[in-house]
């Protein structure tokens, strides 16, 4: 069993878990990240601005990242107002 932590980023402003979860691999992390996300993302994009950018990212026992999903809001061809 492998140790995770979860980073969510937005923005410029990040914040990772200081308590780590446990997983049997990487596909089974995967599959937790991936519902997780599922859960989460309904409410971020009914607040996400245009240019804004929302990720999550799964780290390793080092902190270092493993996978990572993302939500960017682009607006394109429109006039800044």
């Amino acid at each position: 069993m492998a140790l995770y932590f979860f980073r969510i980023s937005t923005g410029r402003y990040s914040g990772a878990a200081d308590l780590p979860y446990e997983f049997e691999d990487r596909a089974a992390a995967w599959t937790e990240m991936t519902e997780v996300c599922a859960n989460l993302l309904s409410g971020i994009a009914r607040s996400l601005k245009p240019n804004a950018e929302w990720s999550m990212e799964l780290l390793d026992e080092d902190k270092q990242p493993v996978f990572r999903i993302s939500l960017v809001g682009e607006a394109i061809g429109c006039r800044a107002s």
